[in-house]
């Protein structure tokens, strides 16, 4: 390692160096918690932002793993500081984590700024904590280490294999039909999720730790560790020494971050078969950066990269197995051929040099790009009248049959308009149907819940339909599949034209052209489009009055539009 900074230039010796009346108030507050000058003096101060709280299921561990990290931080001689950050638990919190993404992002970038860190280690996983806490340390530019939560254990009922949110979702329909009893239903609730870590499946949260870790913020193969697993504390302890020698060789972000980068990234995204959600936060991500990121970008490079991941909801295994058959670092050095391999990362190395060596132990799980699961990426950019500024769908767990398909509109304004008439017998719908539901966006949701996978009508699941076309402003989650259009743009509740559709309205979906379009002539839109009457704001008050002034919509990443770009802010007066 070559040192580029004396202790003397640490930015924490601004706090705790000097001989003078503020720098002793700073050192007795230390002396105070029972930390000896020795502990801290001429030594980088790594700031730990712990996620865990009683509330993120899938940070449990966390509480434990930090003491793994302080280990390393330790023996590599730095100074660990734990500073808890916001936890957002997908599931649990309502309306929808999405919403507080960009408050995790605000409060990484603030915590970092107004406390002598020298350095941090990011401890996140649960969908949304990857991105924010990546977004706030982007924009903060200090030397950065991410410790992802890793997955989950599999599954299991009945002796059969359980992927969550995918199965939550199969389950969920055949209990609504019959084909299972409430018995079942509590048996598969008590075995989908057995121990600490993440979605087990390809969801947002896999997703974006092997975006992260693609982009140069991780260890080697650390984003596939399973949380139990006993490689995972040691993952975490050799994160937090490697933190403490970047700050001394001042590896920031900047000097990690590139438009190359970022498209190893979007290869990656799609050879995964990874989530829908990818492609917000990873337009938000590259914005933190300075780096502008169109969605026809995803489409340029979803056109040359394979999807080679058989992983569920796409294909047919789960995290463990991806681990266990080489993990993130095999499919890598797999597709090695479609990367630039010469990019930096955390370790110091190129990602070429972190790679060099994998191994694909199982030609199942992680396809080759001369043998892969199918020729383009999963995730496909539609525009049209309908979505003049783009929606998204994940062909990879889509039925075939219905990528091509003109059906008959079926609106729902709002989420309770959906629930209080999809049990109806009598709605008015065939399998033929398109499913719409509207004001379910960045504003309308507010947030963009993840509602993008509408139920299927229960006259219809009873008929034996399992997949229809369904449109909406929505997400949804990593874990769902389907032929689901999400992230209509612009959102119905600013009145994009998915506002304007009547239930009848011929809706044409086109994947492999690209088309997603509203049968009905410009002069009939205008009309409506001259009688719709805007929306008010939904809050009048505290962070969701600033959620709804500053938000972009889903094209643009959704990142508050005075947080995009590389502006800097001042350090902090040390008086």
């Amino acid at each position: 390692m070559k040192r580029k900074k004396s202790p003397e230039e640490l930015r924490s010796h601004r706090w705790l160096g000097p001989a003078d009346l503020r720098s002793f108030g700073h050192r007795s507050r230390a002396l105070q918690m029972g930390f000896a000058r020795e502990d801290y003096q001429g030594k980088p101060v790594i700031a730990i932002l712990n996620t865990w709280s009683d509330v993120s299921h899938c940070h449990t561990h966390f509480r434990e793993r930090v003491e793994d990290v302080k280990r390393g931080v330790w023996q590599a001689g730095g100074f660990p500081v734990e500073i808890p950050a916001i936890s957002l638990a997908e599931v649990l919190q309502k309306p929808t984590t999405m919403m507080y993404r960009n408050l995790l992002a605000m409060e990484t970038e603030e915590l970092l700024r107004s406390y002598p860190a020298d350095g941090c280690v990011l401890m996140g996983g649960c969908d949304k904590t990857g991105p924010g806490l990546m977004m706030g340390a982007i924009s903060m530019d200090l030397p950065s280490i991410f410790v992802p939560a890793g997955p989950m254990l599999r599954g299991n009922w009945q002796g059969k294999i359980l992927g969550s949110g995918s199965d939550a979702w199969k389950y969920w329909d055949e209990l609504r039909t019959g084909n299972i009893n409430e018995q079942d239903w509590r048996e598969i609730e008590e075995g989908i999720a057995r121990s600490p870590g993440t979605c087990m499946t390809m969801g947002t949260a896999s997703t974006m730790t092997s975006v992260i870790e693609t982009l140069g913020f991780s260890l080697p193969n650390a984003s596939s560790i399973p949380a139990p697993d006993s490689n995972h504390p040691r993952m975490a302890s050799l994160t937090g020494r490697r933190i403490v020698d970047m700050v001394w060789e001042d590896l920031k972000p900047s000097d990690i971050l590139s438009e190359r980068s970022f498209d190893n990234a979007i290869k990656v995204l799609m050879a995964l078969g990874g989530s829908t959600n990818g492609l917000i936060h990873v337009i938000a991500l590259a914005g933190r950066a300075g780096i502008k990121i169109e969605l026809e970008r995803f489409e340029e490079i979803g056109r040359e990269a394979p999807y080679l991941v058989n992983m569920r909801p796409s294909g047919r295994y789960l995290m463990e197995d991806f681990y266990y058959a080489g993990g993130l670092v095999g499919l890598l050095e797999g597709m090695r051929s479609l990367l630039d391999v010469n990019v930096l990362t955390c370790t110091g190395k190129t990602l070429g040099e972190n790679i060099a060596g994998a191994k694909i132990h199982n030609k199942d799980v992680i396809h080759t790009p001369d043998d892969p699961m199918q020729a383009e990426g999963g995730l496909i950019v539609l525009r049209g009248n309908l979505a003049p500024d783009g929606a998204v769908i994940k062909s990879t767990a889509a039925d075939p049959k219905l990528l091509k398909h003109s059906g008959r509109a079926m609106v729902f304004d709002d989420y309770n308009d959906m629930a209080a008439k999809l049990e109806d017998p009598d709605l008015d719908v065939d399998a033929d149907s398109v499913l719409i539901l509207r004001n379910s966006g960045p504003q309308g949701g507010p947030g963009m819940p993840e509602w993008g996978m509408l139920p299927i009508p229960k006259k219809l699941l009873k008929q034996g339909v399992r997949d229809m076309v369904r449109i909406s402003d929505a997400r949804m989650s990593g874990t769902s599949y389907g032929t689901c259009v999400l992230h209509v743009a612009p959102e119905s509740w600013i009145g994009g034209p998915l506002a304007l559709v009547k239930t009848g309205d011929t809706v044409e979906l086109d994947v492999p052209g690209r088309k997603l379009n509203l049968k009905v002539s410009d002069e009939e839109l205008e009309q409506r489009r001259a009688a719709w009457k805007p929306k008010s704001r939904k809050f009048e008050r505290g962070y969701g009055k600033l959620f709804s002034e500053h938000i972009r919509q889903a094209n643009e990443g959704c990142d508050f539009d005075f947080l995009e770009g590389t502006a800097q802010t001042p350090e902090p007066e040390i008086h």
